[in-house]
Formats: C-alpha cells, sequence, structure tokens
C-alpha cells in the first residue's frame, strides 16, 4: 500500500495564528477560512484544481493589514507541502501549466528540486478586488518557494481584470504542482535525480 501523503502543521505568531492539513492525493475538497474573502476563494480553487484535500484556518492582525496572514499561510504550506512529499520517491518532479482565464493567460513552472528560486514577472495596471491588493500575491508565492525549497516561476503572458489575473496565476500554479507532486509509475519508488539525490 503505498504510503499516505499527508502533513499537519500550527504555526503562531504574535502576528498570526495558522494551522494546515494536507493530503497531496485528495479529491480537491477543501475547508478554508483565512478571514479575507477573496484569499478564501483563491485557496478553494488552489485545492480544487490541484486535487489536494486542504483544510486551512488563520487568523491575524488582518485589522491592520493583510501583509502577514498572507504570506504566513505562503510559509506553512510550503512546509506542510515539504513534509507531505516525504523523500520524494518516484514522483515526477517538474510540473508545467499554461491557463487562460478569459482576457488573462498565466504561465506557471514549478521544480521540487530543494532549491529555492523564485521569479514572479507579474504586470498589471489595475491591483485591486474590492479591498484585496493582488500585489500580496507575490509575498505569498515566495513564501511558499522559500519553505517548500522549490523552483517557482510565474509569468503572466498579459491580462487586464486583477481577479482574472489571479485567478489565472492560482489555477495555473495548482495544475503545475499537481503535475509535480504526481507519481509516475515507471520510477518505481526512485529518486527523481540523476544525481542520486536532490539537493537539501
Amino acid at each position: 500500500m503505498a504510503e499516505q501523503r499527508i502533513a499537519k502543521l500550527e504555526r503562531n505568531t504574535k502576528e498570526t495564528q495558522i494551522s494546515i492539513e494536507l493530503n497531496l492525493d485528495g479529491t480537491g475538497v477543501s475547508e478554508i477560512d483565512t478571514g479575507i474573502p477573496f484569499f478564501d476563494h483563491m485557496l478553494t480553487l488552489l485545492a480544487k484544481h490541484g486535487l489536494l484535500d486542504l483544510r486551512l484556518k488563520a487568523r491575524g492582525d488582518i485589522d491592520v493589514d493583510y501583509h502577514h496572514l498572507v504570506e504566513d499561510t505562503g510559509i506553512v504550506l510550503g512546509q506542510c507541502l515539504k513534509d507531505a512529499l516525504g523523500k520524494k520517491l518516484g514522483i515526477r518532479r517538474y510540473g508545467f501549466f499554461l491557463l487562460p482565464m478569459d482576457e488573462s493567460l498565466a504561465r506557471v513552472a514549478i521544480d521540487l528540486s530543494n532549491r529555492q528560486a523564485f521569479v514572479y514577472k507579474v504586470d498589471f495596471e489595475f491591483s485591486m478586488v474590492r479591498d484585496f491588493n493582488i500585489v500580496l500575491i507575490k509575498e505569498f508565492f515566495q513564501a511558499f518557494a522559500n519553505e517548500a525549497a522549490c523552483n517557482l516561476h510565474i509569468n503572466l503572458e498579459y491580462g487586464e481584470e486583477p481577479h482574472h489575473i489571479t485567478e489565472a496565476i492560482f489555477k495555473g500554479f495548482a495544475r503545475a504542482l499537481d503535475m509535480a507532486t504526481s507519481v509516475d509509475p515507471r520510477m518505481c519508488d526512485l529518486l527523481p535525480s540523476t544525481k542520486g539525490t536532490l539537493t537539501s
């Protein structure tokens, strides 16, 4: 029987309190509550399109700003992913997706290499979705890449409406992540590296 790829983590600071349960081999079931409706929506899309089962509850100083909660959620989610992947035996390691959302098109590529790198080329004219500034999405993915120790590249090919831009990015990330974390039966529990190791 295959090992379950599940992780649970809590992180409490003076600014935020976050708990996450992540199942990489889920069906997209989610229970998300951050107190930020637009961010909840994006995380729900991440679970659905990445086929992750995700339970996430976060509280923080959102009366001051959304920055701490969004960034810290990225930190904990990245740590959970790393824990759930374990030794990474048999995974495809690389994932890529080009995702359209109405007038927007996002390109996302990921390498679960144990080497951190983050490239974010996203330009837009308008950044607000109600009271949420989508500039914060960069902080979320930077924190995720740092903690998951992955190469993550996110490019907005084009787009205008900030909701559509953000949705294209999250859905594209979800699909790329699902591809990278999926197990290739031809690998027979081998490590996906010609070096015989993934640098830690």
